[in-house]
């Protein structure tokens, strides 16, 4: 197994079963109320959760999140995740694509298109890593997979805690930028456990940037992964920034009204109440990761299957009470923020 398969291996382990969320950071989406709405004048089956995303329909605003790839492990769980998504009609999420750049070996871990043919995919790679590659080398990526657009994603919180992670991050936002012409699928700049800034923002948007995935703090603490496979001598720095990050409710409420043509929500969302406050709040769509994994883990096919028919009752419960037919009317309705998240948002 290369350097590479292995940590793949490593961080499959940890997500599934290790201490690795957030402690004290939450996402804040318990700062977020909603307001009731005691005469909808709608009818639950009247409920529409279709969407268009990054050039294609989904039938709720859904994505199994970017979690895994290199190892004949991670093959079994993508193809199972990407079926699901096929099935539901969600979007799904590789994980970083670079152990199928260095390793051609482990490319069919990335192989999806024959359980998924007409979902919404993902392609990924690191930020830095796309840096040093070329235009041909990133393309071979998109097309290996065939995937309908490519995430790029930002990660220096979590590289400086690898112990074999990058120290270097410059020269980041102008490749992105030349990436946004060279490429001819769309990029989507995103974090991963640790949010976008409303600074951050405003400059993915001024390199062409027109669609971003938050990634935020509150659910698991990549930070803590990497913080649990280093020497016993550098662990001072993972626990040290194991809370590090921008909550997602204040990294989506920031970036909402930059004008992205896509803002997914990702990072600690768990049930459906939090898909319809982060779409309250601007989201065009909700990732969830980890509670799918390990529902995969624990009970196979049908305990996904039943964890995600429950996610979607749950929003359609919350838009039924708020008196949203669709998704548009829902990021129109009534919202009060209050507490921490108040505070991020006076930033």
């Amino acid at each position: 197994m290369t350097d590479i398969s292995q940590r793949k291996a490593d961080h499959l382990d940890l997500a599934t079963s290790g201490d690795v969320a957030f402690h004290a950071t939450t996402t804040l989406f318990e700062c977020v109320r909603l307001v009731h709405d005691a005469l909808p004048e709608l009818g639950l089956d009247e409920i529409d959760l279709s969407l268009r995303v990054l050039g294609k329909r989904l039938k709720a605003p859904l994505l199994i999140a970017a979690m895994t790839g290199g190892t004949d492990r991670a093959e079994r769980i993508n193809i199972e995740l990407a079926s699901i998504a096929e099935e539901r009609g969600y979007a799904f999420g590789l994980g970083s694509q670079r152990a199928m750049h260095v390793d051609r070996r482990v490319s069919t871990s990335y192989q999806v298109r024959k359980v998924a043919p007409s979902a919404l995919v993902l392609g990924n790679i690191g930020a830095v890593q796309a840096v040093g590659m070329s235009r041909d080398q990133i393309l071979e990526l998109v097309t290996g997979v065939g995937a309908d657009a490519l995430c790029v994603h930002l990660d220096p919180a979590m590289e400086i805690v690898q112990p074999e992670g990058d120290r270097d991050f410059r020269g980041v936002l102008e490749r992105l930028a030349r990436l946004v012409q060279e490429l001819p699928v769309p990029v989507v700049a995103k974090e991963t456990g640790c949010g976008l800034s409303r600074s951050v923002g405003a400059r993915l948007r001024a390199a062409g940037i027109r669609h971003v995935d938050v990634s935020g703090a509150g659910g698991t603490s990549w930070v803590a992964i990497e913080g649990q496979r280093v020497p016993q001598t550098r662990m001072h720095l993972g626990r040290a920034f194991r809370e590090w990050g921008i909550p997602t409710a204040a990294s989506v409420a920031w970036l909402a009204d930059q004008g992205f043509n896509t803002l997914f929500a990702t990072g600690g969302i768990h049930d459906g109440l939090e898909v319809a406050k982060a779409l309250a709040l601007g989201a065009t769509a909700a990732g969830i990761a980890r509670p799918v994994l390990q529902r995969l883990d624990s009970g196979g096919r049908a305990a996904v299957l039943e964890y995600l028919a429950a996610v979607e009752g749950e929003l359609r419960a919350a838009m039924l009470l708020v008196g949203a037919r669709a998704l548009a009317e829902l990021r129109q309705v009534p919202r009060v923020v209050v507490g921490e998240l108040r505070d991020w948002l006076a930033v």
